[in-house]
């Protein structure tokens, strides 16, 4: 009966998410216009997990652009080459499927001093599941506030898709996200981008993997793949004590990626 009953719950979580979903994609289509931006100050892939209910969590994102592009992407915008981000991430569990959380935004150029670029603050849900194997599902919805060094426009959103798939040590996850604009000059389509993650759990207790970020585009015309950003990175996953770690080096593969790029998160729960 238990079992029934979860998977009918699962069910159900199953229909809010993807209806939510596709009723931001045909907004998406018709009505809000954005920008193709992602979030590099948290190059992460969203997962399951989520802070207890009643309880805080910190993620500290670093990012370092080591070869990049040395020309703005727009009038305003912060050359990416040899620009170091340090997005300081803080959550609180609402409940055991929800989770609310702040983003920090800050960036530093080789030469200038560091900038603060803005906050995001964002609402995420992850549907009740088994978290040792077989499927999970979420959305998450970001709204941020930021400067002309990092986006062309200064309100914008992202609501994140969260699927993810656990078999034995291995973990696949995958993020479709919906970027675009709530006010400001620019008047350009909502992009997608879909990152993934596949992750294997090693014998000394850390995960080995590659992630993938990859720009399709705006959603009423999406390819040109070769014209947009992808990026890979091998990563690993551990854990240190109390704190969670992520580290990876990216690839930029096409000629609108970054070249080469260094990530490290650090994360933990009061």
């Amino acid at each position: 009966m238990r079992k029934t009953y979860k998977t009918f719950e699962f069910y159900w979580s199953a229909r809010f998410v993807s209806s939510v979903l596709t009723y931001v994609t045909a907004i998406s289509l018709g009505i809000v216009s954005g920008t193709a931006a992602g979030a590099p100050e948290e190059i992460q892939i969203y997962m399951d997990d989520l802070s207890k209910p009643g309880h805080f969590g910190m993620d500290v994102h670093n990012s370092f652009v080591m070869s990049g592009s040395s020309t703005p992407d727009y009038p305003g915008a912060q050359p990416p080459n040899h620009v170091y981000r340090l997005t300081p991430e803080f959550y609180y569990g609402l409940s055991d499927t929800f989770e609310l959380g702040l983003y920090l935004l800050t960036t530093s150029a080789a030469g200038n001093s560091p900038n603060y670029d803005g906050a995001k603050i964002r609402l995420k849900y992850v549907a009740p599941h088994d978290e040792t194997t077989g499927s999970f599902l979420g959305v998450n919805l970001e709204i941020g506030k930021t400067s002309l060094r990092v986006s062309e426009t200064p309100w914008n959103f992202e609501l994140k898709g969260i699927y993810g798939y656990r078999s034995g040590r291995w973990t696949f996850a995958v993020n479709p996200n919906f970027d675009g604009t709530l006010s400001g000059p620019v008047n350009s389509p909502v992009s997608l981008d879909v990152d993934t993650k596949t992750a294997y759990m090693t014998d000394a207790g850390y995960q080995v993997g590659v992630e993938t970020y990859n720009e399709l585009g705006p959603l009423r015309n999406l390819g040109r793949l070769n014209q947009l950003s992808q990026t890979v990175y091998g990563v690993i996953d551990t854990q240190v004590g109390k704190f969670d770690l992520n580290a990876g080096i990216g690839r930029g593969l096409t000629t609108a990626s970054d070249r080469w790029l260094f990530k490290f998160i650090v994360g933990t729960h009061f």
